[in-house]
């Protein structure tokens, strides 16, 4: 089958990946998985694909997983069974038996070009038209988002656009377990998790960087993916005057929000009435997207609120992104954004 190549991948981390540099060049491929060294698939959007590709054998598979995390700065060995690793804009993650049953599971995350920025995304229709004003307006205000969806659906590309929308005189500070977001803005600083070294010492975690992020003044706060702990400290940090704050989450909608946001909070020995008093105030809104035949976008824009029974609820404002709701902006009011000229 004929297909065209990505002109602007980076050739050495390309040519770091051998045998798979060729399905990583293919023009829309999100992702490439390799499950056995005669077992390797694609997804363009639609769903995975078998390819035509084979390794020599478990040998070459596992040598090649512990180079590509080597190249990244960590390790992946007996001890440190799964690993993931950024490799330029690659995402890289990587089990190995006996936690691996059967063999080496590798599995490389594509970002897709051209989805770098706003207006990128509305021209792709991930973000309509409809929406656009809601956006810029919840930046420009400083309205705190929880960005939410199954794997793959654009949490990361979505975060990353609005975050460049951000005025120039403001200082991101990113927290992340692998730093993706690369935020095109002259202010932003990036801080990654740390893995263990071999004698299990020096693990620097999200809720540790998160803390750190507080004392480093920060106009913004992000937190790349909540699934522990980080996620109760970022929503009391966002209770406590730090404005324009994000994070994002899986989830299946906005509706399925509470119920994550509790389980997480149970982890962390917070209540439901506490969680629910503190999750809704500190997000003002909560972006939902999904994946279908292929396209991502953002399906649904809603709210955490306090019931009457003191639980978390959630209320979709905009449930069809073709006819966003008249009800769909930020509690807090709004204020015109002044654009510089060379954004």
């Amino acid at each position: 089958m004929p297909h065209r190549h990505r002109p602007s991948l980076d050739a050495e981390t390309l040519g770091a990946f051998g045998p798979l540099r060729t399905l990583i060049a293919r023009a829309g491929v999100t992702d490439v998985l390799v499950t056995a060294p005669d077992e390797i698939w694609i997804d363009r959007g639609e769903g995975v694909e078998r390819v035509p590709l084979r390794l020599s054998g478990q040998r070459q598979l596992r040598a090649l997983a512990v180079s590509l995390i080597s190249a990244g700065g960590r390790h992946l060995d007996d001890a440190t069974p799964f690993v993931d690793v950024r490799l330029g804009e690659l995402r890289v993650h990587a089990v190995l038996p006996p936690v691996a049953v059967g063999g080496v599971q590798l599995s490389v995350r594509v970002p897709q070009r051209g989805l770098r920025d706003f207006d990128s995304l509305l021209d792709t229709g991930m973000i309509v038209a409809g929406h656009e004003r809601l956006l810029r307006d919840a930046i420009c205000s400083g309205a705190n988002l929880l960005i939410t969806g199954a794997t793959a659906t654009g949490k990361t590309t979505l975060l990353r656009a609005l975050l460049q929308l951000v005025e120039h005189d403001q200082r991101i500070i990113c927290v992340e377990d692998v730093a993706e977001l690369d935020v095109r803005h002259p202010h932003v600083v990036q801080l990654e998790a740390r893995q263990p070294n071999a004698d299990g010492l020096g693990a620097v975690g999200l809720d540790v960087l998160l803390r750190q992020a507080l004392r480093m003044r920060p106009d913004r706060i992000v937190v790349g993916e909540c699934r522990g702990p980080e996620l109760m400290l970022l929503m009391t940090a966002l209770n406590t005057g730090h404005r324009g704050g994000a994070g994002t989450l899986h989830a299946n909608s906005v509706a399925d929000v509470p119920a994550r946001l509790e389980a997480m909070a149970l982890m962390s020995g917070i209540s439901e009435r506490a969680l629910a008093r503190q999750a809704a105030s500190a997000f003002d809104l909560v972006l939902h997207l999904g994946r279908s035949a292929g396209a991502r976008r953002l399906e649904q824009v809603g709210r955490l609120e306090v019931d009457a029974d003191g639980l978390l609820v959630a209320r979709v404002l905009t449930a069809d992104p073709e006819r966003p709701s008249a009800q769909g902006q930020p509690d807090r009011p709004t204020a015109p954004c002044t654009r510089r000229a060379d954004d």
